[in-house]
């Protein structure tokens, strides 16, 4: 049986050496973490849907099913999907909410979430609350898929997806009301570069309040901050049909 639950370890944003590898992190609550069963693998067992719960590690919340066999696994909970309802994963499964199947089997204009790139890898698209990705078109083995940045995407029809918009809709409009909970969260505060000085930001320095005194504006680490940052001959190119919207 899979463990449901593991605490989650405090890197606090540091590297093996202990080195600060990313910034902004660090002090957050102790957390339990949820293994949840992004793959969908346990193909044509039904499972009963027994609880709804929180989930510290993402903003969707997640779904507890007990499957016929005996098992337990959490999948992410999508809107419409209540107690007591039966999910089930497979190839030619009915196509309502909860159920994964693959793109194949998925009639234009389906909106689903938790899709994979590759088939057997798991889910890596549309995972976060309130999102979905709709099904709008398929060709030569490939389906269009137009995900939440509003790009269209090939996939291959192997590949599966879960039915359903993600609950948890109202997150974006969370407001986090104190520092304090904010660091419970584990972000610990940002500093403007035009505060800092010119050793630790390219934005620092200057005498007074004074703006960032470059024509691009650059990352504490000198990179450029603006602009397309993916690279031009990236092999998944070819996958893209139309470009995320800036």
């Amino acid at each position: 049986m899979r463990k449901l639950k593991t605490i989650k370890k405090q890197m606090s944003g540091r590297d093996s050496a202990g080195r600060v590898a990313v910034r902004h992190q660090g002090g957050q609550h102790k957390r339990f973490i949820r293994n949840v069963d992004f793959r969908r693998d346990k193909k044509d067992v039904s499972g009963k849907v027994v609880g709804m719960e929180y989930d510290p590690g993402r903003t969707a919340d997640v779904a507890l099913v007990h499957y016929i066999d005996g098992e337990k696994r959490y999948i992410l909970r999508p809107e419409g999907l209540n107690l007591g309802d039966v999910v089930i994963s497979g190839r030619e499964v009915e196509i309502k909410v909860g159920n994964a199947l693959p793109l194949e089997f998925l009639p234009i204009g389906t909106v689903v979430h938790n899709v994979e790139l590759m088939p057997g890898r798991g889910g890596q698209l549309a995972r976060s609350a309130g999102v979905s990705a709709v099904v709008a078109a398929k060709e030569a083995g490939l389906v269009h898929l137009k995900l939440p940045s509003g790009e269209i995407r090939k996939v291959r029809q192997q590949c599966f997806a879960t039915v359903g918009q993600l609950g948890n809709i109202d997150w974006k409009n969370e407001v986090i009301g104190s520092a304090g909970r904010k660091r419970h969260m584990g972000i610990r505060p940002t500093v403007r570069g035009v505060a800092q000085n010119p050793r630790s930001h390219p934005h620092g320095g200057g005498e007074g309040k004074s703006g960032i005194g470059m024509s691009t504006p650059k990352t504490f680490a000198g990179r450029p901050a603006v602009g397309n940052t993916r690279r031009p001959k990236k092999y998944s190119n070819k996958y893209i049909v139309t470009k995320r919207k800036k």
